[in-house]
C-alpha cells in the first residue's frame, strides 16, 4: 500500500471517530393525547328504573266461529257494537241440517217402539235374547244419533260467551262457512292488558321466590304520548318462561282498568316504567357496552378506566357475566362513577392521556399509536 491511500484511509477513520462521538439532534416531540369514547357506570339503583314499549290488548278475547258449515243466514251485529253474554250474534241456514234431524228422528220413534215391544216379548220367550240385544243396541243408537242431529241444529246459532265488544267481523252474510271458521273476533276491554317484552338479562339475577312475588316487589306504571302527564299503576298478571327465540325477550302482562278519560284501545301503544331497584341484591353488578372489556397480556379481561381528574387512563381487571346482545355483565372490578373507554381501547397504555370523543366522532388508528402497539 502506497502512503497517499494509506493517509485516505487514516482521515476517514479519525472523521468516523469524531462523527461517533457527536451528540444526535434532539427533536421535541407531542405529547399523545388519545381520544376515546367511553361509558359511565351509574348505581345499581338508578339503572334499575327501566322503560319499555308496550302495546295494548284486551283484557279478554275471543274468536268466535261456528262447530258446523252452513250458509251465513243471519248477522245481526256490526263492528263496534256491544254485546251481552249470550246474545245472538250470527246464524246459519238450519235447512239440509233440519232435514237431518228430521230422518234420525223418525229412526228413533221406530227403534223406540220397537224396543217397547222387544221387552215384553223377551219377557214372554216370544224371541230370543239375542234377538232383543239387537233392538236395544238399536234404539239406543238412534237415541244418540238424534241427539247428535240435536247438537248440530243447536250449533247453526252463535252466542257471545261474555260480554264486550265485537271488534271485527271476518266474513259477510249469506257466505258460505266452514266449520271452524272465523266468523269475528269479540273482546272485553272493561280491563286492558298492557304487554312488553323484558330482555334475560334484567331476569337472570332474579330467584325463584323473586319471580313468585314480582306483582309484590317491582313497581310497574303505563304511560301514553298523547295523554300528558299520564301515568297509570298496573296490576302484574303473568310472565312467560319461554324465551323469544328470535329476540331473546320474555313477555310480561300486566293489566290495568279502562281509563273514562281516555278512549285507550287494543292495538294501541304505551310505554312502561318498571322499578327493579327492590331485586337488587347488594351485590353490584353492572351492565356495560362489551366493547368496554379487553384482554390484557394474559387474555384475562380488563377494562380501561378514565381518571378523570387527570384525564390519563389505567387498566383493570374485571370479572364478567354473560354477554346479552351488545352489552355485557361485570360483577367485580367497577363500581359506580366509573367511566370506561368504549372506543380506542386498543391503542392505550397505562397512565396515557385521552379526551373524550363526541358522540359524532369515530376512534381511528394514527401513525403515532403504532408505537404503542
Amino acid at each position: 500500500m502506497n502512503q497517499s491511500n494509506s493517509a485516505v484511509i487514516g482521515l476517514a477513520l479519525v472523521l468516523f471517530s469524531l462523527a461517533g462521538c457527536s451528540e444526535p439532534p434532539t427533536t421535541t416531540q407531542a405529547e399523545v393525547i388519545r381520544p376515546v369514547k367511553s361509558f359511565l357506570i351509574e348505581s345499581t339503583a338508578s339503572g334499575a328504573i327501566r322503560t319499555f314499549p308496550a302495546r295494548i290488548d284486551a283484557g279478554r278475547k275471543a274468536e268466535l266461529a261456528f262447530r258446523v258449515s252452513g250458509v251465513l243466514k243471519e248477522l245481526s251485529v256490526k263492528e263496534g257494537d256491544q254485546v251481552k253474554a249470550g246474545q245472538q250474534v250470527a246464524a246459519l241456514d238450519p235447512t239440509d241440517l233440519q232435514i237431518v234431524y228430521n230422518d234420525r228422528e223418525a229412526n228413533f220413534d221406530q227403534a223406540k217402539r220397537n224396543f217397547t215391544r222387544a221387552k215384553e216379548l223377551v219377557k214372554k220367550g216370544n224371541i230370543s235374547k239375542m234377538d232383543f240385544d239387537k233392538l236395544e243396541a238399536e234404539f239406543k243408537s238412534s237415541s244418540a244419533a238424534l241427539k247428535a242431529a240435536q247438537q248440530d241444529l243447536n250449533y247453526t246459532k252463535l252466542t257471545a260467551p261474555f260480554s264486550g265488544t265485537i271488534a271485527r267481523l271476518n266474513i259477510d252474510n249469506f257466505e258460505e262457512v266452514q266449520a271452524k271458521q272465523s266468523i269475528l273476533v269479540l273482546q272485553d276491554i272493561s280491563e286492558l292488558e298492557v304487554k312488553f317484552d323484558v330482555p334475560e338479562n334484567l331476569l337472570r339475577g332474579l330467584s325463584a321466590e323473586d319471580r313468585e312475588n314480582a306483582k309484590e316487589y317491582v313497581s310497574v306504571s303505563v304511560s301514553f304520548a298523547d295523554i300528558p302527564g299520564s301515568n297509570y299503576p298496573l296490576t302484574f298478571r303473568e310472565i312467560t318462561t319461554q324465551a323469544d327465540a328470535k329476540t331473546q325477550t320474555f313477555q310480561v302482562t300486566y293489566t290495568m282498568q279502562r281509563l273514562k278519560s281516555a278512549n285507550i284501545l287494543p292495538g294501541m301503544t304505551a310505554k312502561v316504567t318498571v322499578d327493579f331497584s327492590k331485586f337488587d341484591s347488594g351485590s353490584d353488578v353492572f351492565t356495560v357496552p362489551a366493547s368496554a372489556i379487553v384482554g390484557d397480556y394474559k387474555l384475562d379481561p380488563q377494562a380501561w378506566v378514565i381518571e378523570t381528574e387527570s384525564m390519563t387512563v389505567q387498566p383493570r381487571s374485571v370479572k364478567v357475566g354473560r354477554l346479552s346482545g351488545e352489552n355485557i355483565e361485570v360483577f367485580e372490578g367497577l363500581m359506580p362513577g366509573d367511566r370506561v373507554v368504549t372506543a380506542g381501547a386498543p391503542f392505550l397504555v397505562d397512565g396515557m392521556k385521552v379526551r373524550l370523543m363526541p358522540e359524532k366522532e369515530q376512534a381511528m388508528q394514527r401513525p403515532e399509536d403504532l408505537k404503542y402497539q
